[in-house]
């Protein structure tokens, strides 16, 4: 791999001990996947945040970086173990709070936005077609190259951080346009209604194709929320970073020769296969983060009704903040649900607390069973409030 003069620099610690790690890591990334060179990003989403993940090895890490690492381009973080303002709400121990708290002031002490969010996008982090971006989190990397048109591989949490302290990335993977070709035609043969189809639907493309790199057929009418919740589960249970959408992805591309169908049929048993027979003990909303619309939508159905499970609307902070001008979320809490901003069900240390999670992210289920051994009921929103609201 061929760098550059600067780079060269950075390699041989001239701008400090943190650049030259971060520049280690890009350039040993880079030869694995035979880069040609480094190529410069726009912005940056770092994962790798809760300390439920990070552990005291982890937090070490990001001080020994925080002593002279400086970010060079706009980046934000990929949601915390906890709100950071409410965590005892939640059921958070200080122990954790105060450990988790270190970890985001350390980001911060490197010039990162400590949005906490996997849904970058509706709090300005929101590049455009064909820009240069080095994201993390899983959906949030996918629906950057399939519905925004940027371009990204799915940074691990260190070299989403060497690509904020050096404003490179190694140009492999998803930055090239060979690489971003869709080699199989997927006709979508059903009637798509909330999200928990477009989840169900995430699945069954992911089940069958794995890492490879769809067109998809029949989603020219989703909204923003349909679309990241595609994302989250194509992301979750086919780990592809992108596909394109019809009639929706700015890219044009050619329509491969290989075609699959996936019909209603399909949906329906990808649904069934995400629940369980046993009674929820906790109602999850917000896998990726709601947004202001889902916000809205979620405080009329609860309006009038009190919440008789333990119920939470994951939320980014500043989201939350857009929707309390509106009188949104005193209305939730008025039900008794609680705002879980800044932290998900997914990285939040919730093992061992509930028996059942109903949701409806597909994603969530996912991690809800393999993290934290829940059962797990998927559902529309619809029947999710009926749950929560059940005697």
């Amino acid at each position: 791999m061929v760098l550059t003069e600067e780079e060269k620099a950075i390699l041989d610690g001239e701008e400090g001990r943190a650049a030259k790690k971060a520049m280690e890591i890009l350039v040993a990334l880079g030869e694995i996947y035979e880069a040609e060179r480094l190529i410069r990003v726009r912005s940056v989403q770092i994962a790798g945040v809760s300390y439920d993940n990070l552990g005291d090895a982890g937090l070490s890490f990001l001080q020994e970086m925080a002593a002279d690492g400086r970010a060079r381009v706009p980046a934000t973080l990929n949601p915390a173990g906890m709100d950071l303002v409410d965590w005892q709400d939640l059921g958070i121990s200080e122990a954790f709070a105060e450990k988790q708290q270190q970890v985001v002031e350390t980001f911060a002490r490197m010039g990162v936005v400590t949005s906490c969010t996997c849904t970058p996008y509706f709090v300005g982090n929101e590049p455009g077609p064909g820009d240069t971006i080095a994201w993390s989190e899983s959906s949030a990397v996918c629906y950057a190259n399939s519905v925004l048109g940027a371009r990204t591989n799915r940074e691990g949490g260190p070299s989403a951080l060497a690509a904020a302290l050096t404003g490179k990335t190694a140009g492999y993977g998803f930055h090239l346009d060979e690489k971003r070709q869709p080699v199989v035609t997927v006709d979508v043969c059903a009637a798509l209604g909330d999200i928990t189809d477009y989840g169900a639907l995430g699945k069954v493309v992911g089940d069958k194709l794995g890492n490879r790199v769809p067109s998809i057929r029949g989603l020219e009418q989703a909204t923003t929320d349909e679309l990241k919740s595609l994302c989250a589960s194509i992301a979750t249970y086919g780990g592809t970073a992108m596909f394109h959408a019809v009639g929706v992805s700015p890219e044009k591309v050619k329509e491969p020769g290989e075609r699959m169908t996936v019909g209603s049929g399909e949906i329906e048993q990808a649904k069934k296969e995400m629940i369980d027979d046993e009674e929820a003990d906790f109602v999850a909303v917000g896998c990726p983060h709601c947004s202001l619309e889902e916000l809205r939508t979620i405080a009329g159905l609860l309006d009038g009704k009190r919440v008789s499970r333990e119920t939470w609307i994951a939320v980014a902070r500043q989201v939350k903040e857009s929707a309390e001008g509106e009188g949104i979320i005193a209305k939730i809490r008025e039900s008794g649900a609680k705002i879980a901003a800044d932290t998900c069900f997914v990285v939040a240390p919730i093992r061992g607390r509930f028996n059942c999670m109903a949701t409806n992210s597909a994603k969530a289920v996912f991690y809800g069973r393999a993290k934290n051994r829940f059962r797990t009921v998927f559902a529309p929103l619809e029947k999710l409030i009926e749950i929560a609201t059940r005697p």
